[in-house]
């Protein structure tokens, strides 16, 4: 079987770790780098429920919540990784925003979304609780996870669920062969 061509954007405040996330999953390693990030596209190939995908992760630059939502993310994205960071309560409502643009971008009502959570190794400074994040994923219908890409606690965890969510909103969750239209 041919590999699957997914491609996700990872959205969110800036200096969430959306870039160290990415790197982490693609590369395995962690960059502590502050340069703010332009717009970085990864791609990786990786296998979930034995069906092998090639990844191409848009990284794309911090938002805010005065950005326009760029129509380029909006055009054969097929998911969204939408990332806070649990030490910045702006970083969380910023996530928020951006949900809601998504969504007037798409013109869906539901979009294959991982919510993320990340830095959990900055336990000491958390301003969100993991319900909180749990709360808001649960009212989107998007999967939650917490992750640290500097510990690489889950990293590879956002990206499987959100190959599975994708999966889901194309009604393949089972072992058949539907056609989908996107």
């Amino acid at each position: 079987m041919p590999p699957k061509q997914r491609k996700i954007a990872i959205m969110g405040y800036r200096s969430v770790g959306k870039s160290s996330l990415s790197i982490q999953f693609v590369d395995g390693q962690f960059v502590d780098s502050y340069d703010p990030t332009i717009e970085n596209t990864f791609i990786k190939t990786t296998r979930v429920r034995s069906q092998e995908y090639d990844l191409k992760l848009v990284d794309t630059a911090g938002q805010d919540e005065y950005s326009i939502f760029p129509a380029q993310y909006s055009m054969d994205i097929h998911g969204y990784v939408l990332v806070y960071s649990i030490t910045s309560s702006k970083s969380f409502e910023v996530v928020q925003i951006i949900y809601e643009k998504l969504l007037d971008m798409t013109g869906k009502i539901h979009v294959p979304i991982v919510l993320v959570g990340n830095k959990t190794d900055l336990h000491m400074e958390r301003m969100i609780s993991s319900d909180e994040g749990r709360r808001l994923a649960e009212s989107w219908k998007a999967a939650f996870i917490e992750a640290s890409a500097k510990q690489n606690e889950s990293v590879a965890d956002i990206f499987h669920t959100m190959l599975l969510e994708i999966e889901k909103a194309n009604g393949n969750m089972q072992e058949k062969s539907n056609c989908s239209v996107s």
